[in-house]
């Protein structure tokens, strides 16, 4: 099933692009509410964010002001006339977050990944005009977070976006979250129309990446940013390392480099031609290789061996990541396409000893 989709339109959101939404990870005080909103008026932030409910890994930890922070976002779109957004979890909080008309709710990582809590939300936002920004899930599961937008899309939502938060992952090196661009990508691939902002304050957790992430989601079409900001990023009551002042956000921006939109020209097309012809000649040395793999079942089966040889299996990884890193390339991509490469030899083998 495809997307229904309206362009995202918000009344008072000048057309020009990105889209920046900024703000504080929790709204924890009127005054520091307002003075964030202020400063980032002034950097020519569009939409202000908060987070009025906060939905944590552990008890015990702040979690959120709740109803009573509302107001606060009222009060920051009459003073400074930017927009507000803030997350929604629960039927309640939609409720609530209406009636203090909140101009754009977003769902997060945790609620996007529990198709019974985004079904309870489009339930409840049924025949509701408003803009919906929905988080990947934690786990790198396209389909789960293409499935969460569906949700919304049946209960009639037509101006929905995404966004990129990075997913979680037991190898953490550099990022908070991984940001495992090939995801987002293949989403906009399947709904170009859907508009996709970065969240790099979630996906580096810490403020020195922020500007590389957000130039990154640039370069590759992304409509916006959504970065955490506070006035005093050292006293925050939440995810106080991933936050970055105002006056950072604004040199920040500044310095950013928007890209020219353009398709194709005619180097470019040489260039693609040059590609297309290796990716022809690649599929053909693959369709040799599996006739190879082939002729080797064929041979285990008559000789009674075991399809998967362990040791061979590791030498082959070991000695293409080497190659690879040899070769200017990432060695876990090149580790990456081999494993693929040998499942499907494996899957083939596998055919061979069933007839």
């Amino acid at each position: 099933m495809g997307l229904e989709l309206n362009k995202i339109h918000i009344p008072g959101i000048r057309e020009k692009m990105p889209l920046v939404i900024s703000g504080p990870c929790s709204a924890e005080t009127e005054e520091q509410v307002m003075e964030t909103a202020r400063k980032l008026s002034a950097c020519g932030v569009q939409v202000f964010r908060a987070g009025i409910w906060k939905p944590r890994t552990k008890p015990g930890g702040f979690e959120g002001n709740g109803e009573k922070a509302l107001p606060w976002l009222k009060q920051v779109k009459k003073e400074t006339g930017m927009l507000v957004t803030t997350e929604v979890a629960t039927p309640a909080h939609v409720e609530a977050a209406l009636r203090m008309e909140v101009d754009i709710l977003w769902i997060g990582a945790r609620t996007s990944a529990n198709p019974f809590a985004i079904q309870d939300l489009a339930d409840c936002l049924t025949g509701v005009e408003i803009p919906v920004f929905v988080k990947n899930p934690v786990s790198p599961d396209i389909e789960l977070w293409v499935g969460a937008l569906e949700r919304f899309n049946r209960a009639g939502i037509r101006q929905l976006g995404a966004i990129h938060r990075g997913f979680s992952s037991a190898d953490q090196k550099i990022y908070r979250n991984m940001p495992l661009w090939h995801i987002p990508i293949e989403l906009h691939r399947r709904y170009p129309m859907l508009p996709i902002l970065c969240d790099p304050s979630h996906m580096g957790g810490r403020p020195e990446l922020i500007a590389p992430l957000s130039q990154q989601a640039l370069d590759m079409g992304f409509d916006g940013l959504m970065i955490e900001s506070h006035v005093c990023p050292t006293c925050a009551w939440s995810d106080a390392k991933q936050q970055i002042t105002p006056e950072v956000l604004h040199e920040i921006l500044d310095h950013l480099v928007l890209r020219e939109a353009v398709e194709s020209t005619e180097i470019l097309e040489g260039l693609r031609k040059q590609i297309d012809e290796m990716d022809d000649q690649l599929m053909d040395l693959l369709s040799k290789r599996m006739y190879i793999s082939r002729q080797i079942a064929q041979y285990k089966k008559e000789q009674n061996m075991r399809i998967v040889q362990s040791q061979r299996y590791a030498e082959i990884l070991d000695k293409r990541a080497e190659q690879g890193s040899r070769c200017k390339m990432d060695p876990d991509f090149v580790r990456r396409t081999f494993e693929a490469i040998h499942e499907e030899s494996v899957r083939q083998q596998t055919d061979i000893f069933k007839s």
